[in-house]
């Protein structure tokens, strides 16, 4: 399975929040040059995930964002399952219309179960619990913040 680019951002943008010390605010910018992505791609991110409660934000000249405690729980597999846009896991839709196999397709249905599968495997990994000091630490001083925040 591959994911859209959109639940990598996400995903890239909570592991840096998650290796913030607690409490740390990181801007979005921090975040964008953090994870090598435009700013308003990792902007875009920041705001669906605060709208899934993932992230609190705080507004103003020393604010930014922090996980929230929803988002030190959130799992790959709980993420990228609110973050699949996707209706059908096969373009069964073409420009010229519906394919003529659609009717009874046993195919659209496997493929249904080996996404969620693909979920279900990732459900047991904590977001927070994949980033770590020695991957980090020359993040955040390439972006000049000092390590671990």
């Amino acid at each position: 399975m591959k994911i859209n680019a959109f639940a990598d951002v996400s995903l890239r943008a909570m592991m840096v929040l998650a290796a913030a010390p607690d409490g740390g605010l990181l801007t979005t910018q921090n975040i964008a040059d953090a994870v090598g992505t435009p700013y308003n791609h990792v902007s875009k991110a920041m705001a669906k995930l605060r709208e899934l409660g993932l992230i609190d934000v705080e507004r103003g000249r020393n604010g930014g964002s922090r996980l929230s405690s929803a988002g030190r729980a959130a799992t790959v597999g709980q993420l990228l399952r609110k973050l699949d846009t996707r209706q059908d896991p096969a373009d069964c839709v073409a420009a010229g219309g519906t394919c003529p196999l659609i009717t009874e397709c046993h195919l659209r249905a496997a493929l249904a179960r080996a996404r969620e599968a693909f979920y279900r495997e990732l459900d047991g990994i904590v977001i927070a619990s994949l980033p770590t000091s020695r991957q980090m630490t020359p993040v955040f001083q390439m972006i000049g913040l000092r390590p671990g925040l």
